[in-house]
């Protein structure tokens, strides 16, 4: 990602200057144009806007405190995963240090870098980020969520449960489909109808999660539950694994033994926001 970063630059006219553990992981940069620090100070020291893209947060704590870095009056972008707590973290940390700093989470592959199709959210001083929005934006398609560092984080790890949630339920319908000789392939353009459908749901359900107010204007819970029990049923009866129906429907449940099966669906939200004990 590194790589992908830094050659996005190189690629908008930006003098760039690189470094990394390995000095020879940056020899095709360099030959593209990337000017070689030979340490970590020096790549701080070749300009004012500083890219931060290593393995995780406790990695850029020992990479940038060390007694020869000076960070006073440098803005640093921590395009590092992590957890929202250690975002919020390395800000402070940064700011004691006298430097600014922004994190950044980047929704997309290597190859995508540079193109619009890769998302970059960035929270943290919103000043920081407008005075470098035009040199952010060779990198793809930039947004700025917010002063809370934690934000972009926070925002990664969201779109991660819906990445993951959609690849699941796909998975388990192609899971049971495939039982009665259906492939893949066939399912797949299906799948992404229902999937395009439900996707145009959220705003309204969004009102009725901000709003704390759940009428049952298209079904209750109490018969939505009935069709996540059929569901299960099915899974099992062809020999697919229930797990994933069965969370749900438990869900469900505990929601509607509380007396919430007459409300629509995003009252769930209520049983999502609960630690689990």
């Amino acid at each position: 990602m590194g790589q992908a970063l830094a050659r996005a630059f190189l690629k908008a006219g930006h003098d760039t200057t690189v470094w990394n553990r390995t000095p020879a992981k940056a020899d095709q940069l360099v030959a593209e144009g990337a000017r070689l620090a030979s340490t970590v100070g020096d790549a701080l020291k070749a300009g004012s806007l500083t890219i931060l893209c290593v393995t995780d947060y406790p990695a850029m704590f020992e990479l940038l405190g060390a007694a020869a870095v000076d960070l006073n009056g440098k803005l640093l972008i921590s395009m590092t995963s992590g957890s929202s707590t250690q975002a919020r973290e390395a800000a402070q940390w940064a700011e004691q240090r006298g430097a600014r700093y922004l994190d950044a989470a980047i929704m997309a592959i290597p190859p995508a870098i540079g193109t619009a199709e890769a998302v970059i959210l960035h929270s943290g001083p919103q000043s920081a980020f407008e005075a470098h929005r035009p040199t952010l934006s060779a990198l793809g398609t930039v947004t700025y969520l917010g002063t809370d560092p934690g934000l972009a984080s926070l925002y990664d790890v969201a779109g991660l449960a819906m990445m993951w949630s959609v690849l699941n339920a796909w998975l388990q319908g192609t899971a049971m489909l495939r039982t009665a000789g259906v492939d893949a392939a066939t399912y797949a353009p299906f799948a992404q109808q229902i999937a395009a459908v439900v996707a145009e749901w959220l705003p309204g359900y969004a009102e009725q999660i901000d709003r704390g107010a759940f009428p049952a204007e298209a079904s209750a819970l109490e018969t939505d539950v009935r069709a996540m029990a059929h569901l299960i049923e099915e899974s099992e009866a062809v020999g697919v694994n229930a797990e994933l129906p069965k969370l749900i429907k438990a869900m469900a449940d505990r929601s509607i033994a509380a007396g919430h099966g007459g409300e629509q669906y995003p009252v769930l939200i209520e049983e999502f926001g609960k630690v689990n004990t």
